[in-house]
């Protein structure tokens, strides 16, 4: 299936079922606001990377409306529902301010490995007790998907883009399992590091190395 979608370019990386919140400054984008609230359109928000638009991106719903200031400004709550590919970039929408896109969205595998997605959990639980972060997912363990966590293992902008576009759960899953498995070394060995500028200058008790 293939549509047309309002779209907001961003240097971010949104996922379906992610609610991010938003502040509209520009003339441009408080015009698709204001018309996507008032007719209950979605919009969509294509990833940005290096100054390029990239094809893939998510759709999102307003799910609120949080305040409208004197200027038009507004701050508002959207929700991600799925993915989208972009075919072709209006950029002129006629009596529009703002671009949109025509685009299709690809099929998707969503059955994933309730024993690695644990695996990952435990992980990245390891990982932010490392790093001294506490983070509440809000949902029961067996409910979270790849998307509900990849922000929260020190992916860069790029590699959430190349999650984004990975169909199936099972591969979003050994992409993070792969992740952590090249980061929790590095952070432990920090970790020691750390450790060893802390005892730099204090009384150490060794014992001798016996050269008989």
């Amino acid at each position: 299936m293939t549509n047309f979608i309002p779209i907001f370019p961003l240097n971010l990386v949104v996922y379906p079922g992610e609610q991010l919140n938003l502040h509209i400054f520009e003339p441009r984008y408080k015009q698709l606001i204001a018309e996507c609230q008032a007719q209950g359109r979605a919009f969509g928000i294509p990833t940005v990377i290096n100054d390029r638009m990239q094809d893939f991106g998510t759709v999102v719903r307003i799910t609120e409306l949080s305040k409208v200031y004197e200027s038009g400004e507004m701050d508002i709550k959207t929700e991600g529902e799925r993915v989208f590919r972009i075919l072709e970039v209006i950029q002129e929408v006629p009596d529009k301010l703002y671009s949109g896109a025509i685009v299709n969205y690809p099929s998707t595998f969503e059955a994933g490995i309730p024993a690695l997605l644990q695996r990952i959990l435990d992980s990245i639980r390891e990982l932010h007790r490392m790093l001294k972060v506490t983070k509440d997912f809000k949902k029961e363990d067996d409910a979270l998907r790849a998307f509900d966590i990849a922000h929260h293992v020190g992916l860069t902008l790029e590699e959430e883009y190349e999650l984004l576009h990975l169909f199936d759960e099972r591969q979003r899953l050994e992409y993070l399992k792969r992740h952590l498995s090249k980061v929790l070394p590095l952070v432990a060995e920090l970790e020691n590091l750390k450790e060893k500028i802390k005892l730099n200058g204090h009384f150490k008790n060794q014992k001798g190395f016996n050269l008989q």
